[in-house]
């Protein structure tokens, strides 16, 4: 079986573990270090895939939000990259937008991706030979520019500390899961996203490969490429945007 279809059987098995969570009231805990409330839910999906991808892969590394890191992984030649639940705020508010996010990872390349919202039966999936939303293909806008544009981000994320070469003038629009935002950035939905706060690669690995299959540009926030699998996990920020849209908030961001 390919990665890519590993990736899409085991996030919809994890997604029935998922809803029978939702909207029934799971456990809840904060994470140390302000990082956002961990359930009940996150830990069982958690759980399930660990044990489903590493058996069917156990040569695999594995890099997961909800386990603890283990070094073998930086010297394994694949790793599955793993968010359980990508959204876990809209989880515990009964929205529907929360996700499962599931990579492989090659020598710092994301290679095949899965990203699944349970609760919308969607599946987002890429690898080398497509890119797909629930079976069809799927393509990025063709955005040439900021006027008009559609951008997924915080409203502090606009603030003009941020922005040298001038604040964007565009529309606004915000989802709680990292993956989903990139994933509708694929579609052509909305023309781009941007996080500017360190974003861990379990939130984006998926999603990168998703949009840039799609045809958006994909970096950190400074324009640089994404890079998997370090022994610290995180990127310096996110942006996938249609190529012009990239390029121009690229200018405006960089002084």
């Amino acid at each position: 079986m390919p990665d890519r279809e590993l990736l899409t059987h085991a996030a919809r098995a994890a997604g029935a573990i998922a809803l029978r969570f939702w909207k029934r009231d799971p456990r809840v805990w904060e994470k140390p270090d302000d990082l956002g409330p961990v359930t009940e839910a996150d830990l069982a999906v958690n759980d399930a895939l660990e044990r489903d991808l590493r058996r069917a892969r156990p040569d695999y590394g594995w890099l997961s939000e909800e386990s603890a890191d283990d070094a073998r992984r930086l010297t394994a030649e694949r790793v599955f990259i793993v968010d359980p639940i990508d959204g876990t705020r809209a989880f515990l508010a009964g929205e529907d937008t929360f996700a499962i996010s599931l990579a492989v990872a090659e020598r710092g390349a994301v290679r095949a991706a899965a990203v699944y919202l349970p609760a919308l039966d969607r599946m987002y999936e890429a690898d080398a030979a497509c890119v797909l939303r629930d079976g069809r293909t799927i393509r990025a806008s063709a955005c040439a520019g900021i006027e008009g544009a559609s951008l997924l981000t915080t409203r502090p994320n606009l603030m003009p500390e941020h922005w040298p070469g001038g604040v964007p003038q565009l529309r606004r629009s915000f989802r709680s899961s990292i993956a989903f935002r990139m994933c509708l950035v694929a579609e052509g939905r909305h023309d781009g996203m941007l996080s500017l706060r360190d974003s861990f690669e379990w939130d984006i690995a998926a999603g990168d490969l998703i949009a840039r299959r799609a045809g958006a540009m994909v970096s950190d926030r400074t324009g640089g490429a994404l890079a998997f699998n370090r022994p610290r996990p995180m990127a310096p920020g996110v942006l996938a945007a249609a190529p012009g849209l990239h390029s121009a908030l690229i200018r405006r961001l960089t002084p």
